[in-house]
Formats: structure tokens, C-alpha cells, sequence
């Protein structure tokens, strides 16, 4: 495999595909140890929630609301569970590309149902204690700043080409081309 063909798939220098796919899924179970402890973090203060006395107060939009965001919940936890879950069933198997690409795919659908739900989150605790209308405007800020940070920026950075040396690339790393 010449050099080029090599940083093509991602490879290091002297880095086989297998030791490639070994580092992808401990990248990946890094961002899932990150995103798990987030969500099991708003999953605690939603099961809490109802259990406190000023929950009877809520009005019923208020507790359709605060349902849908419990099973956002729910849902975030389970698909950010999926690659571990996959990883076992096909351990030793020879897989670990398939299993890699799952966990892409699933964390970047679990970042997906965390935006909605953290939007959720801040919208309905402005709902509880200012106005439904606070809520439109702060779950609308967060939602702006998602976006930017989580989907403007990042695609805006990857189309730029790496610098010598940035995050692993080799000094004479090639340009990344236009996307």
C-alpha cells in the first residue's frame, strides 16, 4: 500500500487496517462514555421530576411535554447503547469495521435525539417557571448555538485542509480535497 493510498483509508504510518479500526472504536467509545454520562445525567433530573411535589401543578401540555422528553431520553440512551451492545454480539467475529461504522452511525444519530432533547430540556424548564414564550426563545438560542457548534463549524473545519502535525496528520500530509 503506497502512502497515499494509505492516508486515503485513514491509515498512520505504519498502521494496519486492523490497528486502524482498534484505535476508530476506542475513538468511539470515548465520545460514547462522554455522551452516555450527559444523558444519564438529564434522564436522572426527568425521573426526579416526577416525583416532586410541584410536579401536580404542571399543566397538561406541560406533562405531554415533559413525557416526549423522557422518552427522547429513553430513546438517546438506547441508541448510544447500540454499538456496545452490536460489539458484543459479534466479539471475535472479525467485524470490527462493521461494528465501527455502526457506532459512527448510531452516535451521530444519539447527537442528533441529545440536540432535540436538550433543546426540550431548556424549553420546558423556561415553560415551568417563566413562560411558554421564554421557552420558544431559549430552546430557539440553544437550537442557533447547536447548530453553529455542532454542524455549522465542524463542516465549515473539514473542508479545510490539516496543518503539519495537527491531531496525528503527518507533517507532509496532503491537502483534504473540497467536499
Amino acid at each position: 500500500m503506497t502512502a497515499d493510498t494509505a492516508r486515503a483509508a485513514g491509515l498512520r504510518p505504519g498502521e494496519s487496517a486492523a490497528e486502524r479500526f482498534d484505535r476508530n472504536w476506542n475513538e468511539v467509545l470515548q465520545e460514547l462514555r462522554v455522551l452516555q454520562t450527559g444523558t444519564q445525567i438529564i434522564t436522572g433530573f426527568l425521573l426526579a421530576l416526577a416525583f416532586q411535589p410541584a410536579f401536580a401543578d404542571l399543566t397538561a401540555g406541560q406533562r405531554v411535554f415533559y413525557l416526549v422528553l423522557v422518552v427522547l431520553s429513553a430513546v438517546s440512551a438506547v441508541i448510544a447503547l447500540a454499538p456496545v451492545a452490536l460489539h458484543r454480539v459479534l466479539f471475535r467475529e472479525g467485524r470490527k469495521g462493521l461494528t465501527v461504522r455502526f457506532g459512527h452511525i448510531a452516535l451521530l444519530s444519539a447527537l442528533v435525539v441529545v440536540s432535540v432533547l436538550l433543546v426540550g430540556v431548556v424549553g420546558f424548564i423556561f415553560d415551568v417557571v417563566v413562560s411558554d414564550q421564554a421557552a420558544w426563545l431559549a430552546g430557539g438560542i440553544l437550537g442557533g448555538v447547536m447548530l453553529v457548534l455542532w454542524v455549522a463549524l465542524p463542516l465549515l473545519l473539514r473542508t479545510r485542509p490539516p496543518r503539519p502535525g495537527e491531531s496525528g496528520a503527518p507533517a507532509d500530509a496532503a491537502p483534504r480535497p473540497a467536499q
